[in-house]
């Protein structure tokens, strides 16, 4: 396993996760003073997220599901926990966007090259009821 979000799993096949980046940011107010540039102070930690580029290939490997789970997990607005496949524990993260782009069509209109692009944002743990309320419905709209 490459990484995980939730119960979607990347691994090389078949829903592979190429690359990801990650933006985390401080917080600082500016304090206006008198003929000089404000000083800043620290607030705290500021925003932090994350993008993962993936690639499907259905026709080949399957896992065109996995694209309905993360719509799925976006919906609902419910966090995740996020990990990577060394067991690096990267954190609760809600899903902002989900970007997908087919080429290679089939002939019923299916790529045959999915690409994948995924916006995260860190966010705090769920409350354990809406946490497990999210993944139950998650997983009754898939089964």
């Amino acid at each position: 396993m490459l990484m995980m979000i939730g119960p979607v799993q990347f691994k090389v096949a078949p829903f592979n996760a190429t690359e990801y980046a990650r933006t985390h940011t401080a917080s600082h107010v500016a304090k206006q003073v008198l003929g000089a540039a404000p000083p800043l102070e620290f607030t705290g930690e500021g925003e932090e997220s994350w993008s993962i580029r993936a690639i499907l290939f259905p026709e080949k490997f399957g896992g065109e599901g996995t694209l309905n789970i993360l719509s799925l997990m976006r919906r609902s607005g419910q966090p995740q926990y996020m990990m990577r496949g060394d067991g690096g524990l990267m954190g609760w993260v809600v899903i902002d966007s989900v970007s997908e782009r087919s080429s290679y069509l089939d002939p019923g209109g299916v790529g045959r090259v999915i690409e994948v692009d995924i916006a995260l944002r860190r966010t705090s743990a769920p409350l354990a009821g809406a946490f497990f309320s999210s993944l139950t419905q998650v997983f009754n709209s898939i089964f």
